[in-house]
């Protein structure tokens, strides 16, 4: 399984939620920004060069939000996907790659976009870990 990584980027009460552009089948539905981790690159700097591209902005990660058995997120193509909570530390998020739209999504209203089904389940563990760890 290939390893997957994505950011649940949140300013204060709002979550930044990516519109997927392509491929057709998932056009139109939403997904935490993130991606695949190269051959010889670390997840950590695999997320922070992903983010870059596709949104131009620089992040600080945080912690990881894991499923409630611990490890990571299955997603879909059968990939894993690691997720960690973050906030911007340089940049206004602009939708540069992959995506057509970006928009906050309120954490107490996380369906107000339609989320990929296999991240309905990390935004709601993304909902509490920020609620929780006050980050």
């Amino acid at each position: 399984m290939k390893l997957v990584v994505a950011a649940a980027i949140i300013d204060g009460d709002r979550l930044l939620g990516a519109e997927r552009s392509s491929p057709p089948a998932l056009a139109g539905q939403w997904e935490l920004p993130g991606g695949k981790v190269e051959v010889g690159e670390e997840p950590e700097e695999a997320l922070l060069r992903e983010i870059r591209e596709e949104l131009g902005v620089e992040i600080e990660l945080g912690p990881i939000v894991a499923p409630a058995g611990g490890g990571d997120w299955p997603v879909l193509g059968g990939h894993l996907m690691r997720v960690w909570l973050a906030r911007l530390t340089g940049g206004t998020p602009e939708p540069l790659q992959d995506h057509d739209s970006l928009a906050w999504v309120p954490l107490g209203e996380p369906d107000s976009v339609p989320w990929l089904a296999p991240d309905l389940p990390i935004v709601a563990a993304v909902r509490e870990a920020a609620r929780s760890g006050g980050w």
